[in-house]
């Protein structure tokens, strides 16, 4: 059985009329973490986007391959089902939908079997526990009222309870302090094993402060243009995206 989780070959992506995505090439194992930095506007969340297949996002070219199967013009729910997870950069508020009853309804979604109440609740309450959550935030409406830092622990909580194949984490470092950071890296090393990857969009390198990542590619302009190891993000921090545009 092969270790292959993603490829994406070749991808050109447009939003209305403007070309973002220029030729991705990108692979991604089992039991990987990889990041995609650049530039603001270089690319990043629409390759993430175009992954999940988000309509807003035409694929002119290329193929994206998971888990052995095509799903490139597989609609997003049933990608959802295959399991890509992604969180967001500015992560939905729905009132009147507790975070429980909300995690419940996207746990069934994706295995198609009914949640056993009592225990889910505490699977979140251990979860939640490890995120340094407060257990109260269970019931309440799902992301009203939450600071940035919530916000970025629940789309975390969100990834532990559903437990994809393969997580995406676009900008989840973003506006978070030194604390939340570590905690965040902390859910993703409690996530991570030899089955499932994960992929970090970001565009500064916080997160890999205190997260050990096995490749780092730079994207500029719609293009990966290198690819290397953890070094890399610490040259990119040194020098800037300058030095590939």
């Amino acid at each position: 059985m092969s270790d292959q989780l993603l490829e994406i070959k070749d991808l050109h992506v447009k939003a209305e009329d403007k070309e973002i995505l220029k030729g991705i090439y990108l692979k991604i194992n089992k039991g990987e973490i990889h990041v995609i930095m650049g530039p603001n506007g270089s690319g990043k969340t629409t390759t993430a986007n175009a992954i999940l297949n988000n309509p807003v996002y035409h694929k002119v070219r290329g193929s994206i391959e998971f888990d052995g199967e095509n799903i490139t013009n597989w609609k997003t729910d049933e990608i959802a089902r295959r399991g890509i997870f992604m969180s967001f950069q500015l992560p939905e508020e729905i009132p009147g939908v507790s975070v429980t009853n909300f995690l419940k309804y996207a746990k069934n979604k994706v295995t198609g079997r009914p949640v056993k109440i009592f225990e889910f609740k505490d699977e979140l309450k251990k979860y939640m526990e490890e995120l340094n959550m407060n257990p109260k935030n269970m019931e309440r409406s799902l992301n009203v009222g939450f600071s940035g830092g919530e916000k970025k622990k629940n789309e975390i909580l969100q990834m532990l309870v559903l437990n994809p194949k393969l997580a995406i984490l676009d900008e989840t470092d973003s506006g978070l302090d030194v604390d939340a950071i570590k905690t965040v890296s902390k859910g993703i090393e409690m996530f991570k094993n030899n089955n499932n990857a994960v992929l970090i969009i970001t565009h500064n390198t916080k997160i890999l402060h205190s997260l050990k990542v096995d490749y780092v590619h730079v994207l500029v302009d719609g293009k990966i243009v290198k690819t290397g190891n953890q070094n890399l993000a610490k040259e990119i921090e040194e020098n800037g995206y300058a030095q590939y545009k």
